[in-house]
């Protein structure tokens, strides 16, 4: 998993119509969950298995425009995030838990591109 990039989100100024049109895109279903800011968080699945998120950009300053948003795995957040910040890149968002999925971090890379790192929590697949 470290290394590879691990989830995408789809970030909007319309979620019910992206959920509209990926589920006749993709054939996705869905499920809300809670989230501290009060927007719901979309998770989308294909054939049964989590797919992508969705979420409103409301979470994002003014001005930004709908995209999708890419988390890349690793096994620490914290130890990517020193070491994005010593190879010129910059952290965005400072790593944080989110209960049930994992911890991460928004970054820049050096040369100014956007992306996420995740730590999945472990899961008992037995």
């Amino acid at each position: 998993m470290h290394g590879t990039f691990i989830w995408t989100e789809l970030l909007t100024g319309d979620v019910e119509a992206a959920k509209a049109a990926y589920a006749k895109l993709a054939g996705w279903t869905y499920e809300s969950h809670a989230t501290p800011d009060g927007e719901p968080y979309w998770v989308a699945f294909a054939q049964g298995r989590p797919a992508a998120g969705i979420m409103s950009l409301k979470t994002l300053p003014p001005g930004a425009p709908p995209h999708w948003f890419a988390y890349l795995g690793v096994d620490d957040v914290d130890a990517s995030c020193a070491l994005i910040e010593s190879i010129g890149g910059q952290i965005g968002k400072k790593p944080f838990d989110i209960p049930e999925v994992g911890r991460i971090a928004v970054v820049f890379d050096p040369q100014g591109a956007c992306f996420g790192l995740m730590t999945p929590l472990k899961r008992d697949v037995s």
